[in-house]
């Protein structure tokens, strides 16, 4: 029987921004620290958060939630926050421990000047994630316009006289965001594009669509939830027809896998590498 190729990505798994977040939260613990407490899920990933939990972390979701908090531990995922969520956990007489990734923070420093100095702003991004939340929290008296698509694209316009200041969304998909950024020029003048898409996330996509384009069976592995994983999927299924986007190996169980002759692995940012090579394990079994 022809024996089985696994590919799996260099780049597949922690980012380094996620595991100082993560390492961050557990330094807390062998501290001592309590209570603790995460502002949003540290990450994208069930398995981790659950972990935290069993070991007395709690999640809050929301700035009322931070409000009713009178003592304990605040840490700032990778994310990143608004600039008054800062100014919150200070008046709340908080500790906060910030793991907000530094790509992130300079985007946060851009687009503050770029408020400051009554620029228009543009985010490459969906409005909903939450870093992009914590972006628009640093553009002050400045409503910046959020771009997720093409169709989005064509409809901006800068006011007569404005310039205008365009950041991107770090784990956005580079490609799109190339396009993206060639229509918003060319309707737009006195603009400046700065490629704030991280150097993790431009290598992880692209070492994801060159192993894509060589299996025939791809899998990619993250959180439902997670933005990231969501746009290598996007490209692998691009590439290889037959693509599976799983959050542990238990959802392989179910899968047919017996004619993958050669099997491509990735996974997001959020994803940690136990569940990586358990996945690995799995697929080198004999079939």
């Amino acid at each position: 029987m022809e024996e089985r190729t696994v590919t799996t990505a260099r780049t597949a798994g922690f980012c380094f921004g996620v595991k100082r977040a993560v390492d961050k939260v557990y330094e807390q613990i062998e501290q001592g620290k309590t209570p603790i407490y995460t502002y949003g899920p540290i990450i994208h990933n069930e398995e981790v958060v659950g972990d935290l939990e069993s070991k007395g972390v709690r999640v809050i979701h929301s700035e009322e939630e931070l409000k009713q908090l009178k003592e304990g531990t605040i840490v700032l995922r990778s994310h990143g926050v608004s600039e008054h969520i800062y100014d919150l956990i200070r008046e709340r007489g908080l500790k906060c421990v910030d793991a907000t990734c530094p790509f992130v923070i300079k985007i946060h420093q851009i687009v503050k000047k770029a408020a400051e100095n009554d620029d228009e702003i543009i985010i490459i991004g969906n409005e909903d994630h939450p870093e992009v939340r914590g972006i628009r929290g640093w553009c002050k008296k400045v409503t910046p316009m959020i771009v997720a698509d093409l169709d989005e694209a064509e409809k901006i316009v800068i006011s007569e006289g404005k310039k205008a200041c365009l950041v991107s969304q770090t784990t956005f998909n580079y490609n799109y965001f190339k396009e993206i950024v060639e229509i918003i020029i060319k309707n737009c003048y006195n603009i400046s594009v700065v490629n704030t898409i991280c150097s993790a996330t431009e290598e992880r996509q692209t070492e994801a669509r060159q192993i894509a384009r060589q299996a025939d069976t791809m899998i990619v592995i993250g959180g439902k939830t997670s933005s990231n994983t969501q746009k290598l999927y996007e490209i692998c299924r691009k590439e290889c027809k037959n693509c599976y986007y799983i959050q542990t190996v238990e959802d392989l169980y179910h899968s047919d896998l017996r004619n993958a002759k050669n099997v491509g692995i990735t996974a997001g940012a959020s994803t940690p590498n136990k569940i990586i090579e358990e996945v690995q394990k799995y697929v080198r079994r004999e079939f």
